[in-house]
């Protein structure tokens, strides 16, 4: 599998049976193929969707049907479509169990920046902002390094999304948790180590006792 498809997998097992879940766009977008479709996991999207599904075949695209960012998704049944108010209170008022977000940076503190780099034209924050403070759970999806250079730093150089730390991040090296004393790294992807990922980590990590390689015990794997 790529990097993509292999932190889409990952996420996709921290995502419970009966859970409404926001992905961003992207690569979480790429979650939804993970997760089987009995499970009753609900999909949202900030534009007014409930019950998101996979990005439909070549030919089946209803442009009437996209996610936030605009690319084109499925429905699964009991699929909702809601107003901007409404999807705004769910994610404003806590009642999303999960956010699923990109990340340009993440620092020591867990603290994300996913929205805007200066001086390059950007549409808005979006939801970010409300869905890192709003949702129970927030988990970073992103690729562990850009241009060479770790997006994982000790602080912050672009604008932060929101104060609230991040819950989990997951990339194609490793899965890292914020935690009060910094953060720490649990597991360590296929074809990586230990040695690769502190490495190719800007931020100081603290090695979990109990950390193990990516899918070690996964059903999901394919």
């Amino acid at each position: 599998m790529d990097a993509k498809e292999l932190i889409a997998r990952r996420v996709a097992e921290e995502i419970q049976p009966g859970m409404l879940v926001n992905l961003g766009i992207g690569l979480p977008s790429m979650v939804a193929n993970f997760v089987p479709p009995a499970s009753g996991v609900y999909f949202q999207a900030e534009n007014g969707v409930i019950g998101l599904g996979a990005r439909p075949p070549e030919g089946m695209e209803d442009p009437h049907l996209t996610d936030a960012g605009g690319g084109f998704v499925s429905a699964v049944p009991g699929a909702a479509s809601i107003d901007s108010a409404m999807s705004f209170g769910l994610i404003r008022g806590g009642h999303l169990d999960m956010t699923v977000l990109g990340g340009l940076e993440v620092d020591a503190k867990g603290q994300l920046a996913n929205w805007k780099v200066p001086q390059k034209m950007v549409p808005g924050m979006g939801g970010a902002m409300d869905l890192v403070t709003g949702a129970r759970t927030v988990i970073v999806a992103m690729l562990h390094m850009a241009k060479g250079q770790s997006k994982i730093v000790q602080e912050c150089t672009l604008p932060l999304t929101s104060l609230r730390p991040v819950d989990l991040i997951i990339t194609d090296l490793a899965v890292i948790k914020p935690i009060k004393e910094g953060l720490l790294l649990c597991e360590y992807a296929p074809n990586s180590s230990i040695e690769q990922v502190i490495e190719s980590t800007e931020a100081n990590l603290i090695v979990s006792d109990e950390i193990k390689p990516m899918f070690s015990s996964s059903s999901n794997q394919q």
